[in-house]
């Protein structure tokens, strides 16, 4: 019963609401030229590129596709790139509240097949706690999603603790997912928004969060880094040697162990699209570290994630371990077949 832990979906109920009521959350629904379909532009000045179809697509069509994968369950994530950290205070948690309803709408629809993570109002500590904990204890939420920078801060920069106390308490882990809607003038073409600044953003949120010390304060927080932890696994060895070399005041660095000794406190997905990444990822972490991700929802999901772990030379019982053991311990899932029991 392969369950996929990075997939994303936001509910067509979300763009009826802001054209309803837009001016609540500071965000109208425009068209976008030249392809004449909705995207959203938010008070701030950001406008973001249309949605996918995929992003929204019938509940039905998304269930197809999945038993098309081999998989059984999803755990949804809304679009990082709409988190919209900018907004004002009561603007940024109504928006939350509102994409959050309408995924715990959705997913209650079919909650053999979905699960779901909320998103939270940052850069407000409390706020997002209080959201967290609405919509774990009462709308059966299973984890949360945040985006990797906070409008271009480093999360372990941000004054998060409440938010990382809250985490640790409902024992519940928040996925960390990057974020970069408008791309930079060097990342514009070749997709190297895409292929190159995502992965990049991961790799500096996960370095901030282990140099500022917030997995040495709070040691029961679970973390999954999306597309394999960006490139930290694969330069982890170059952050070692800084963390030793490096004159540790001046750079703000107060963790207690080398980098590397803080990858296993990270889950990873497997979303590398080569089998050579995920195997030495998987040396380095080793098989329980790791969850399927499929980035569906968006151009570069993994169309074969069953066979890209076949094509990684993993064992039968490391496929079942990644595939369904991993995740149905990390959100608290049930077992044979029955709906998932939420935190």
């Amino acid at each position: 019963m392969p369950i996929d832990v990075h997939a994303h979906y936001v509910p067509p109920r979300v763009v009826e609401e802001l054209e309803r009521a837009g001016d609540r959350y500071g965000i109208s629904v425009v068209m976008h030229e030249p392809t004449c379909r909705k995207c959203l532009r938010f008070e701030h000045g950001l406008q973001i590129r249309p949605f996918f179809e995929k992003l929204q697509e019938p509940a039905t069509q998304r269930i197809d596709a999945m038993h098309r994968l081999g998989l059984t369950h999803q755990v949804l994530s809304a679009w990082a790139d709409i988190f919209a950290y900018a907004l004002p205070p009561e603007k940024c948690d109504a928006w939350h509240h509102l994409l959050n309803d309408t995924m715990a709408e959705f997913c209650a629809t079919h909650p053999r097949q979905f699960s779901w993570l909320a998103s939270v109002p940052l850069p407000h500590a409390a706020h997002a706690a209080r959201e967290l904990e609405r919509s774990v204890r009462t709308m059966g939420a299973v984890g949360a999603v945040v985006a990797t920078h906070i409008e271009g801060m480093n999360l372990g920069d941000a004054p998060l603790d409440e938010f990382w106390a809250t985490a640790q308490a409902l024992d519940v882990p928040v996925f960390l997912h990057p974020a970069q809607p408008a791309p930079l003038p060097r990342t514009a073409r070749y997709s190297l928004n895409t292929v190159a600044q995502y992965t990049f953003d991961s790799t500096l949120c996960i370095g901030s969060l282990i140099g500022s010390g917030v997995l040495d304060r709070f040691p029961g927080l679970r973390l999954i880094a999306s597309h394999g932890g960006g490139t930290v696994p694969f330069l982890i060895g170059r952050f070692d040697i800084m963390h030793e070399r490096a004159e540790r005041k001046s750079q703000a660095n107060v963790a207690v162990h080398a980098p590397s000794a803080y990858l296993r406190r990270f889950w990873y997905d497997t979303i590398l699209h080569h089998p050579k990444p995920l195997q030495y990822l998987a040396d380095m972490v080793q098989t329980d570290r790791l969850v399927i991700g499929t980035d569906d929802g968006f151009p570069p999901h993994d169309a074969d994630p069953m066979g890209m772990l076949r094509r990684a030379e993993f064992s039968a019982a490391d496929i079942l371990t990644i595939a369904e053991h991993n995740p149905r311990a990390l959100f608290r899932l049930a077992h044979a077949g029955e709906p998932p029991t939420h935190a």
